[in-house]
């Protein structure tokens, strides 16, 4: 039982990390004017959606109880990009954003794949694909600030 609620929560974490990405590229785009950094976003929407599409599948399948980012978390995450993009919505600005946010992924995912010895297989590859994900990501981002 106690390996079971640990690889739930880890499938559970991992999802939220993807959705909280996914929902700072939405509360994002429209206030991107950089028409490069626009489609990196979006293309970066895209592979958090295919992540979460994947996760969402798997723990349906094995009656997995998935439990999303709560009301207040997604206020306050678009309360903090609108502010901080009233302020600045440059280009580097965006970008610096997407990095900060991103890292803060890749050290929640690290720390996770550093502490679960004992997860499944497949909790595994979920926590390593989206840490690659995001590794590319932050690169990626990189060229726009």
């Amino acid at each position: 039982m106690q390996t079971e609620n640990i690889n739930h929560k880890a499938l559970n974490d991992t999802y939220k990390n993807a959705h909280i990405a996914l929902q700072s590229i939405s509360d994002l785009l429209p206030d991107v004017n950089d028409d490069d950094l626009k489609e990196e976003l979006k293309t970066e929407y895209e592979g958090y959606e295919n992540i979460m599409s994947e996760l969402n599948a798997y723990m349906e399948e094995n009656d997995i109880e998935r439990k999303d980012i709560n009301f207040f978390k997604k206020a306050m995450l678009w309360s903090s990009i609108k502010m901080k993009t009233l302020i600045d919505d440059s280009r580097n600005q965006i970008a610096d954003m997407m990095i900060n946010g991103t890292v803060m992924g890749i050290n929640e995912l690290t720390a996770m794949k550093n502490e679960g010895k004992n997860f499944d297989p497949k909790v595994t590859e979920f926590i390593q694909k989206l840490l690659t994900l995001e590794e590319s990501y932050e690169k990626r981002l990189r060229k726009f600030l």
